[in-house]
């Protein structure tokens, strides 16, 4: 995948210039950094998706995670990019209690996500549990206070969706079910399969991952307020748009708490099958605080899109 940065220069699309900083291709796969979260506190009031609902998608979701060694959690939430609502993924440090999908969707419910631009309209539920039939069946089991939450019909779709994303996400990343075959998911309440989840979708048929509800970009690695002892940042990043161009940039922190334009560049998602639409860049930074944003290189002069953004830092 062809990489480039450069220091940026006045004129840029970002602003002025910062002294220029090493950027090199790295191909790494994610890494998987978290923390452990607070509790979320129960949103009040309407969750309105209004015109962020209506933003044009993807037409495609996102591939089923694949086996890995860390048992960190897999955890979708809701955010906005734009005018549009989607799905974006953390990995999050869980108690091993319980089974990698209900240690999953308890998170999912009951903690709040590491970005603040993410957040989760569902709650934390007095019972859960959760089991696998066959080969490619998820059951879910989630009492009826986990909805206790008043969202319009397209805000509870893309509640429903992110426990089914949640729930295959935990359950081919654990080995539990093959990722290479579509998982169904089936979520009953408190035993019954004809409940009204935030009284828009009727749950107790067989749901599988919805087209076009994960973001055209989001970055996988480093999760937000993540440390790094070394300098090195590796970053790790998904576009649904396999071969699309991306425009990245470094902010830093200045000590009066303001953030400047440090480093800018461009990238492509890999084509490559099998890791279609990831990105990856290894930047060496000096000690300081900064932001990362990642969107897609809009045409023809057009502004960038979906623009995905992640606070680290170098110590």
């Amino acid at each position: 995948m062809p990489e480039s940065a450069a220091p940026l220069r006045a004129g840029r699309r970002w602003g002025r210039a910062r002294p220029a900083v090493l950027a090199v291709v790295l191909a790494v796969g994610p890494l998987l950094a978290g923390c452990l979260a607070e509790p979320n506190p129960a949103p009040t009031g309407l969750l309105n998706s209004g015109p962020a609902a209506t933003g044009t998608a993807p037409s495609t979701s996102a591939p089923l995670e694949t086996t890995q060694s860390s048992n960190k959690a897999p955890v979708y939430w809701i955010g906005r990019t734009g005018s549009s609502v989607f799905l974006y993924r953390e990995f999050r440090d869980v108690p091993e209690q319980e089974n990698p999908v209900t240690r999953a969707l308890r998170a999912m419910m009951k903690d709040k996500p590491l970005d603040p631009d993410f957040f989760t309209p569902w709650q934390n539920p007095s019972k859960l549990a959760t089991s696998i039939s066959g080969k490619d069946v998820i059951t879910v089991d989630v009492s009826e206070d986990a909805f206790n939450s008043n969202l319009d019909a397209d805000m509870a779709a893309r509640a429903v969706q992110q426990l089914v994303y949640t729930a295959t996400a935990a359950a081919a990343s654990s080995g539990l079910i093959d990722s290479g075959q579509q998982i169904r998911v089936r979520i009953l309440v408190d035993g019954h399969t004809d409940y009204v989840a935030f009284d828009h979708i009727q749950l107790g048929d067989l749901m599988t991952r919805g087209a076009g509800m994960v973001a055209p970009v989001w970055i996988i690695d480093p999760q937000e307020n993540v440390e790094i002892a070394d300098g090195s940042v590796k970053i790790t990043g998904r576009s649904t748009l396999a071969g699309s161009k991306l425009r990245w940039q470094i902010q830093r922190a200045e000590q009066d708490g303001n953030k400047v334009p440090f480093l800018t560049g461009e990238t492509t998602a890999s084509a490559q099958p099998g890791q279609g639409g990831i990105f990856t860049l290894a930047l060496t930074l000096p000690s300081g605080d900064y932001e990362l944003r990642v969107a897609q290189a809009g045409a023809d002069g057009q502004p960038d899109q979906n623009e995905d953004s992640r606070a680290f830092k170098v110590r």
